[in-house]
C-alpha cells in the first residue's frame, strides 16, 4: 500500500527542516572548517591496513572507513556523534556541497540530542544509528530531493541505523561508521527511484533504542552546540586528560618520577573508554590509563603516540598500571563537570592539576597553530611532491582530492606474509 500526502512524524519534520534549510555565513565556515579537517584524517587514515578490508564497501563507504579508523574526526558534544565522519563522505559521494553537509549535520546532531545520553551509555554507538539516516539526509538533498522523499529516505535506512561500543578498539569501530554511510547512501537512491516507506518508522525506531521523539529541537543555528576539533587523534574521552597531564611534563615533571597517578572524573566521561591495559594502538585510543602515559611520555601526541609499539612500551606500561580512576556518579556527556588530577612522585610531591574544557571544544576553539600542527601530523606521511594543499580544497573538488590521496597512501602489501589481510 502505497502511503499518499504528507504525514506527520519525526522523520517528516526533520526532512522539511533540511530541504528548507538557508545557511547563514557562520553555519558557511563550519562547514568549510569541517570539510578540511575531515579530508585530512581521511587522508591520513588512508594509511591503515583497515582501509584496505573495506575495498569491498562503496567509495562513500570506505572515506567513512579511513576518515574514522584514526579517531582523530570531530565531535558533536551533545549527542556524542562524529557527525562530519558520516555526513562529508555522504556528501561528497552524492555531488553535494556546504548545504548538503549543514542540512544532514543538523539532522544528526538533532537525531543525537532526541536518542540522548541513556542511548550511548547503553552501549549503542551513536555515529552509527543517528549516521544512517543523517547520511540518507546528506545524498537526498545532495540529489534535489523534495522533502517526502527525504523522509522516506530516512524511514529506509532504518534497518542498517546500529552500531554498538564494544566494537571500540577494533576494526570494527571504523566498519560500522562505513555501514552508516553507505546505508544512507542506498536508502536515498531507493528513494529517489520511487521506493515507498512510512516515515513514522524513524519515530518508532528512536524509541525503541531507548530516545525521545519529544526531545526533537529544530530551533538554533544548523548544527546547536557547534562541533570539537580534536587535537590528539583519540577518543574524545581522552582529549582532556591527555591535556592536563601533558601541560603537568611541560611544566617540568618527569614520567620517571611519577609512582601514582590519581583521577577522579564523573562516570559518565569514560563511558567509552573500555580497555583498562591496552596492548595495540587501537585500545589505547580508549584507554584512560594510556592517556596518563602517552601525555607524561610523549612531547607530541600525536600519530605515533597512538601505534602499537608506543602503547607497548616498558614505560608506557607502567604508567599504565600507576593509574588510579575514581568516578563521580552520574553525568550526561563526555565534558561532564572536571577532570582532577593528582601525581604523586618518588620524592614524595603530590602535583595538583584539573581540567574543564580541552582545547579544540567548542569553549575552546583550537587556535591556528594546533590546527596546522594537526593538518601537518595528518598529511606528513604522503608521498614527497604530492600537491595536496588544504587551502585548496573545496566541496566541488574534495571527492577527487580523496580519489588521489587514497590512490596514492593506499597500497596492497608487496609481497610477503600477511596476517588476516594486514601485513606483518
Amino acid at each position: 500500500m502505497r502511503l499518499v500526502g504528507a504525514v506527520t512524524s519525526l522523520a517528516g519534520d526533520l526532512a522539511r527542516w533540511a530541504h528548507d534549510l538557508e545557511p547563514d555565513a557562520a553555519d558557511i565556515a563550519l562547514a568549510q572548517r569541517s570539510l578540511v579537517d575531515t579530508i585530512a584524517v581521511t587522508i591520513a587514515g588512508g594509511a591503515h591496513p583497515v582501509t584496505q578490508i573495506a575495498a569491498e564497501l562503496s567509495e562513500g563507504g570506505r572515506w567513512a572507513v579511513a576518515g574514522h579508523v584514526l579517531d582523530f574526526d570531530d565531535l558533536h558534544m551533545q549527542s556524542t556523534t562524529h557527525i562530519s565522519v558520516v555526513v562529508v563522505p555522504a556528501v561528497l559521494a552524492s555531488g553535494g556541497g556546504a548545504r548538503a553537509y549543514l542540512a544532514a549535520a543538523g539532522v544528526m546532531a538533532r537525531l543525537g540530542n532526541a536518542l540522548g545520553w541513556n542511548h550511548y551509555s547503553a552501549g549503542w554507538h551513536a555515529t552509527c544509528t543517528a549516521g544512517a539516516p543523517a547520511a540518507a539526509v546528506a545524498a537526498g538533498v545532495a540529489m534535489g530531493l523534495g522533502p517526502q522523499e527525504i523522509a522516506t529516505a530516512m524511514a529506509l535506512s532504518v534497518p542498517g541505523a546500529g552500531g554498538v561500543q564494544r566494537a571500540f578498539g577494533t576494526d570494527a569501530k571504523s566498519l560500522q561508521v562505513g555501514f552508516a554511510v553507505e546505508t544512507g547512501l542506498r536508502a536515498a537512491r531507493l528513494a529517489a527511484a520511487g521506493a515507498q516507506a512510512d516515515p513514522r518508522a524513524v519515530d518508532d525506531w528512536l524509541t525503541l533504542v531507548g530516545g525521545s521523539p519529544e526531545a526533537l529541537d529544530l530551533s538554533g543555528p544548523a548544527v546547536p552546540g557547534g562541533l570539537a576539533i580534536k587535537i590528539y587523534p583519540a577518543c574524545y574521552a581522552l582529549q582532556r586528560p591527555i591535556s592536563a597531564l601533558a601541560a603537568l611534563a611541560a611544566d617540568g615533571l618527569e614520567s620517571s618520577a611519577v609512582t601514582r597517578v590519581v583521577l577522579r572524573t564523573p562516570e559518565a566521561t569514560v563511558a567509552p573508554l573500555i580497555h583498562h591495559r591496552p596492548q595495540t594502538g587501537l585500545q589505547g585510543k580508549f584507554s584512560i590509563e594510556y592517556a596518563v602515559a602517552t601525555a607524561l611520555l610523549d612531547d607530541f601526541q600525536g600519530f605515533d603516540s597512538f601505534t602499537d609499539s608506543a602503547v607497548q612500551r616498558p614505560d608506557a606500561q607502567r604508567l599504565v598500571e600507576s593509574v588510579e580512576v575514581s568516578l563521580d556518579p552520574g553525568g550526561v556527556w563526555l565534558l561532564d563537570g572536571e577532570l582532577g588530577v593528582e601525581v604523586h612522585t618518588r620524592a614524595g610531591d603530590i602535583v595538583h592539576t584539573s581540567q574543564r574544557y580541552p582545547p579544540g571544544s567548542p569553549e575552546r576553539p583550537a587556535t591556528g597553530a594546533e590546527m596546522l600542527a594537526k593538518l601537518g601530523d595528518c598529511l606528513t606521511h604522503l608521498p614527497a611532491g604530492s600537491r595536496i594543499d588544504p587551502k585548496t580544497w573545496t566541496w566541488a573538488n574534495s571527492a577527487d582530492v580523496l580519489r588521489s590521496a587514497l590512490g596514492t597512501v593506499v597500497q596492497p602489501p608487496a609481497g610477503g606474509k600477511e596476517l588476516h589481510g594486514r601485513p606483518q
